[in-house]
């Protein structure tokens, strides 16, 4: 039976003990009713994986102590997604969950055009990726980047792989799993009523390569799951 998994952000390596903070801690002692001696395991989302084992099971700062450490390997392709803000904030928290668990890299909450304006909530973003990430047992926690507009998004050059997923029938595109992943890919995924044709043009200008997402017209967060999932599984 795999040993219960949970993440704590900043571990100390070097470290022999950790203390669970206090949310965990009550999840550990008092929903799992866990007591000194047994063993969870651990992660501080950057490839760290720790066994442990509980040596004072306070219920609001619970110790324990570091068995084993492993590193697990980031994978050989970095996959960044730029999705744009949706209307009904809960079905971008359902992208983020799934994204998360097919193992997406960074996500970079896009605002375009035609994005309907919303207040982000950045820690409950972040939690939902957090929950993705334990649920699917994996070391890496993908990388959440504050909203960003698409004028500023495009312009920057740190993807060897760029792709624009727009739905416009007169611009030519190709399916994006004919591509062979690079190293490092992003992939662009516009708002409800899609990417403008300025937006497309200056996606274009600045070297994305326009792609359709198979032969159906997707939902924005659909779209981000189908291009999460090709580029990580090609």
């Amino acid at each position: 039976m795999a040993l219960p998994f949970f993440y704590k952000e900043d571990i100390n390596i070097a470290s022999a003990e950790v203390a669970l903070d206090e949310e965990t801690s009550k999840h550990v002692t008092r929903v799992l009713r866990m007591q000194n001696g047994e063993q969870l395991q651990l992660t501080d989302g950057k490839g760290n994986l720790f066994t442990a084992e509980i040596i004072d099971d306070n219920k609001t700062k619970c110790y324990l102590k570091i068995l084993s450490a492993i590193f697990q390997p980031p994978s050989s392709s970095k996959v960044t997604i730029a999705v744009s803000l949706v209307k009904n904030a809960h079905r971008f928290e359902w992208f983020l969950e799934k994204a998360a668990e097919i193992g997406v890299n960074e996500i970079v909450p896009l605002l375009c055009s035609r994005t309907e304006k919303q207040h982000f909530r950045f820690d409950r973003k972040k939690s939902i990726l957090i929950s993705a990430m334990l649920q699917s047992q994996q070391a890496w926690l993908p990388l959440l980047h504050e909203p960003v507009k698409f004028s500023v998004l495009v312009k920057q050059k740190s993807h060897d792989q760029k792709f624009i997923a727009h739905c416009e029938k007169d611009e030519p595109r190709i399916q994006l799993n004919t591509y062979r992943p690079f190293s490092s890919s992003i992939i662009l995924i516009g708002p409800e009523g899609d990417f403008t044709i300025d937006e497309i043009e200056l996606a274009l200008q600045n070297n994305f390569v326009p792609v359709a997402l198979g032969n159906t017209r997707l939902r924005t967060e659909t779209a981000g799951v189908v291009a999460v999932t090709v580029l990580s599984l090609t």
